[in-house]
């Protein structure tokens, strides 16, 4: 069992927002680590489900029973200021800390934490690494963004120095954490409610490798960039990686795909040959991964049959371009991408499959950020042949911004192609039933609830 020893002087902690994807995952480590773990959530979720199940008490609205008998609260940045639990916490001088916060005590409680960190792959690569070392038999410790199958959660407790985690740029979280190892997948623009620009989101990442040790280890996109940039700013190890950057440490080539869209690839290191890997997600973008993947394992002393047996099974993470099912011969797909570099990504991979027509049904994501790469959404969904916009999903902001999806698909419009803005999810499930033919690709796009419509598409008969 792992001895957090911050966290000595407190038996029970209290978690405001448990159902969070990362907060869940914490209360489970404590809880593992011997802890009493309560916690509330505004709403029922799978996680929160799945906490009771595993004898942590969750309550859907406020407790503060539980609360008023913890002795430290945490709580997630979502929670506003003002909320009853967080106020009675205040009154009853009861130590809080805010989860980003939190989860850099955790970090620094491991010996061999790994952050993975950068604007796009995070999930996908945290994931693809676990299960590497899993079936390396490493016994990891692990905090994925997504519900991954193979550990039917998206967390795991295990019981040695290791520790895997994704390490968020947003509000700059991470430089609250303790890695000995952080992987750099890139550095786009996204956040700019926060960051304001590109040069300050280099910087942020500038002094994210700072924190590494000088025993530690960065690995980083050698074809990006912002990447080689700031590669200077640690005396650590630099392990890089690229596709088009052949000085790179790792690199991949004679690169093919299947009818999938999985790609085929020799890895080499140093030019010298090191493994055929075969994937089973499709695209580019996770041939990138899967090296910043192996660069780790390499580190580690990992056989390279257990990283080529584990990257085969990994058959991707919740919403990273799941398949959902199919309607009269159309197959539904859904993925998380809401930046406009992630929908390049996922048409690419769409690309390597066989199919007739493909549609996509986007749901911008926050106001600020349709606002800000309004132009670059509307050329990245050129990508699709039928495209169809609904409403922004808001997420933490109100529309401040004087921005709406009709404003999207006015631009897609101007550009010479046509979009159709649709509000109501039933009215697009009809639509697309009506509309789409045999053979036919439908991908549902977007990090909030677009996430519900290919189930309806699979499922529900519309008349």
């Amino acid at each position: 069992m792992i001895e957090i020893e911050d966290l000595k002087p407190y038996k029970h902690i209290h978690l405001i927002g448990i159902g969070g994807v990362s907060m869940s995952g914490i209360a489970e480590i404590l809880h593992a680590c011997g802890f009493v773990v309560t916690g509330s959530d505004a709403v029922q979720s799978e996680n929160t489900d799945r906490l009771i199940k595993n004898h942590i008490p969750v309550k859907i609205g406020h407790d503060l029973e539980s609360l008023e008998k913890a002795n430290l609260v945490v709580y997630s940045a979502a929670i506003k200021k003002d909320d009853v639990e967080l106020v009675r916490a205040k009154e009853l001088n009861i130590p809080i800390i805010e989860r980003g916060t939190f989860l850099g005590i955790l970090t620094k409680s491991f010996k061999n934490t790994i952050c993975v960190s950068g604007t796009h792959g995070k999930t996908t690569t945290t994931s693809m690494i676990s299960l590497c070392f899993l079936q390396a038999g490493k016994d990891p410790s692990i905090q994925v963004g997504a519900y991954l199958k193979q550990l039917d959660a998206n967390y795991r407790v295990g019981k040695s120095d290791y520790f895997i985690i994704e390490a968020c740029e947003y509000v700059e979280s991470y430089l609250k954490l303790f890695p000995k190892v952080e992987v750099i997948l890139n550095i786009d623009n996204d956040h700019l409610d926060y960051f304001g620009s590109l040069e300050n989101i280099v910087t942020s990442f500038s002094n994210y490798i700072k924190l590494i040790p000088d025993d530690g280890l960065l690995v980083i996109n050698w074809d990006d960039d912002n990447c080689r940039k700031i590669a200077k700013y640690t005396n650590a190890k630099v392990l890089t990686y690229g596709i088009k950057n052949e000085n790179a440490n790792f690199v991949a080539r004679n690169i093919s795909f299947n009818s999938n869209g999985f790609p085929t690839f020799d890895v080499y290191y140093n030019n010298t040959f090191y493994k055929t890997i075969t994937l089973s997600v499709p695209g580019i973008h996770n041939v990138m991964n899967a090296l910043a993947c192996i660069a780790v394992c390499y580190n580690y002393g990992l056989e390279r049959e257990d990283i080529k047996d584990a990257l085969l099974k990994y058959t991707g993470a919740h919403r990273r371009f799941e398949f959902k099912g199919s309607f009269n011969d159309v197959n539904v797909y859904d993925d998380y991408g809401h930046h406009p570099t992630e929908i390049v990504a996922t048409a690419e991979a769409l690309k390597q499959k066989k199919y007739n027509e493909s549609w996509v049904i986007f749901q911008p994501h926050t106001y600020s950020r349709t606002k800000n790469l309004l132009d670059d959404f509307a050329t990245a969904l050129l990508n699709f042949d039928n495209i169809i916009v609904t409403d922004i999903y808001a997420a933490r902001e109100s529309n401040t911004y004087n921005i709406s999806s009709k404003d999207l698909v006015d631009k897609i419009t101007s550009l010479g192609r046509k979009a159709i803005y649709i509000q109501d999810f039933n009215k697009i499930v009809k639509y697309v039933k009506e509309n789409a033919k045999p053979g036919d690709i439908v991908l549902t796009l977007g990090a909030g609830t677009v996430t519900n419509i290919g189930p309806m598409l699979v499922d529900q008969e519309i008349n």
